[in-house]
């Protein structure tokens, strides 16, 4: 079980490290914290398979806080916008 763990969570790696291209290459704004918030999920998952294969305790913390840190990120994001959009001259 264990070694199917290990192998899912390599192969989640890869599909992130795949998405990392649209992260970098984004047309705007919003595609790259899409991007991003993608890149973080499959991160988190990657590391909760991993915790659990292993058995260790502290990577399941780790994606824990990760996924906290992912939602912080989406608020600050969507505040930071309003306020942006609300200072341009109409």
């Amino acid at each position: 079980m264990n070694t199917f763990l290990l192998a899912t969570a390599v192969l989640i790696l890869a599909m992130v490290a795949l998405g990392l291209a649209r992260l970098l290459i984004g047309p705007g704004p919003a595609d790259r914290l899409m991007a991003g918030q993608l890149l973080g999920t499959g991160g988190v998952t990657a590391l909760l398979l991993l915790g659990t294969a292993t058995k260790t305790a502290g990577v399941i913390d780790l994606a824990l806080v990760l996924a906290l840190l992912a939602v912080f990120n989406s608020v600050i994001f969507v505040k930071s916008a309003s306020i942006l959009n609300q200072s341009l001259p109409k």
